[in-house]
């Protein structure tokens, strides 16, 4: 996998801004993907664009009941979304790969998403994979559970770092003052002799591009 991806970090002065300007990133990356391959793959926490050209996944889950209010699905069921996913995630992304919905990776042989647009934790978390856990050097799986998260509620499902390292491009998006140490640690040159954290260790096929605003990066 990718340790040579590209990396790019943009600031900006306002969360609006970002969005923005985030939008545009996902919607030229739908043109393109749509346009070369006639869908556009995308791994997400949030938002709408054009869907009749979207296959949308789930990078984490809580594992919680569907009609739960911290269930991602919840979220999207009631903002965008008419269906469930499979109950058994990985069997359904191995089955999109087959047959040609989601492309694999040629150096990995993992799903290769157009697109994934991550969060960061304010401990440096990425997906449901966190600082110090098993999890996340987990190198075959491509879904795996969670049963002991340090963030409530403790049992999740999350992509491995396998799948998410496999992808054409991610955009990592972090906004607010109290995430900057974080910031600091990842792109900065502080913590070279610790562990890397799980957002140090996302490292994509493609590119790699960080929107930050301000207040996130006010200790650059």
């Amino acid at each position: 996998m990718a340790a040579t991806a590209e990396k790019k970090v943009e600031v900006f002065d306002t969360e609006e801004d970002l969005a923005v300007s985030l939008a545009k990133y996902t919607a030229d990356l739908s043109d393109k993907f749509g346009k070369e391959r006639g869908s556009f793959t995308v791994v997400v926490s949030g938002g709408s664009l054009k869907w009749s050209k979207w296959h949308v996944f789930w990078v984490d889950e809580r594992v919680v009941p569907k009609d739960h209010d911290d269930s991602n699905y919840k979220l999207a069921f009631d903002l965008f979304l008419s269906q469930g996913a499979a109950d058994d995630y990985e069997t359904c992304l191995k089955h999109l790969v087959n047959s040609g919905v989601i492309a694999k990776s040629e150096a990995s042989g993992f799903p290769k998403f157009d697109l994934q647009l991550l969060g960061m934790g304010p401990d440096g978390h990425v997906a449901s994979l966190f600082p110090g856990h098993p999890l996340c050097k987990e190198s075959k799986k491509w879904v795996t559970h969670i049963l002991d998260s340090p963030k409530p509620p403790p049992e999740r499902i999350t992509f491995t770092f396998p799948v998410i390292n496999s992808s054409a491009n991610i955009a990592l998006v972090v906004c607010g003052g109290g995430k900057a140490d974080v910031v600091q640690r990842a792109l900065g040159n502080s913590g070279k002799n610790e562990e890397p954290l799980p957002c140090q260790l996302v490292s994509p096929e493609g590119e790699l591009k960080w929107f930050l605003d301000k207040a996130a990066a006010s200790k650059l």
